[in-house]
């Protein structure tokens, strides 16, 4: 079976452009950033490219027309916002999720939102190490699509090794859901792509991509491209 590989994009200008080169190159998901001055989950890349982003003028209704912009490059891909609770709070939650859907998202993430809160807005739910039975439970019955497993405790960026607590992590949710389960935060190399893919049913890379779309379209398409060999390879029976 493919094991699904979620590329993390910022919001700006050249995003459209990128994604397309991220698909080309192998990615099956692709995740856009909505920048935000206080983004609790992000470590210091995510951090820098909102700032850029913020810097650029992409402000929520910018950030849903570079949504349809992209949706309109990648009419078959899913694309999925990735936003927190206070820019929903201010833009309107119905309103937010009526324009993003007739945007082209196809689902969406709101990192600082509890499973159980808003249960009215469909989206991927997020499960960390952390989390009780009873919470994996309760994510993966709201979930929307598929189950975001935050590898580690703390914010985004690279690691110098895949966590150990993965592999508890999807047993856990495993008996919770028979949804596929997407392993983020901390996975950057080939290998920890391909190890966390021999766990979880895909991965989500966010910090690496990042760094790799600030040198432009092809180098993202090398590093997608490693990260797509590295998971075919997990997919292969050992």
């Amino acid at each position: 079976m493919r094991k699904a590989l979620v590329v993390y994009l910022m919001s700006g200008p050249e995003t459209p452009q990128l994604a397309e080169a991220a698909v080309a190159a192998g990615a099956d998901l692709v995740e856009l950033g909505f920048p935000f001055s206080d983004p609790l989950a992000d470590g210091p890349v995510i951090r820098r490219a909102a700032e850029r982003a913020l810097a650029q003028g992409m402000r929520t209704g910018a950030c849903l027309e570079l949504l349809a912009e992209t949706r309109a490059r990648l009419p078959e891909t899913p694309l999925v916002p990735m936003t927190y609770a206070s820019l929903l709070e201010a833009y309107g939650w119905e309103r937010f999720a009526d324009e993003a859907r007739e945007a082209g998202a196809t689902s969406l993430i709101v990192a600082d939102l509890p499973a159980g809160e808003r249960p009215e807005l469909a989206r991927v739910q997020l499960v960390a190490p952390t989390s009780t039975d009873e919470r994996i439970r309760l994510a993966a019955a709201g979930t929307d699509g598929w189950l975001y497993l935050v590898t580690v405790t703390g914010t985004t960026g690279a690691r110098d090794e895949l966590s150990p607590t993965l592999a508890g992590l999807v047993d856990r949710a495993r008996r919770a859901t028979d949804l596929p389960l997407y392993a983020g935060f901390g996975i950057s190399t080939p290998e920890q792509a391909r190890a966390a893919a021999r766990l979880a049913d895909g991965i989500v890379v966010g910090t690496s991509a990042l760094e790799a779309a600030e040198k432009g379209s092809e180098a993202l398409a090398a590093y997608v491209q490693s990260l797509r060999a590295a998971l075919d390879l997990a997919a292969v029976p050992a």
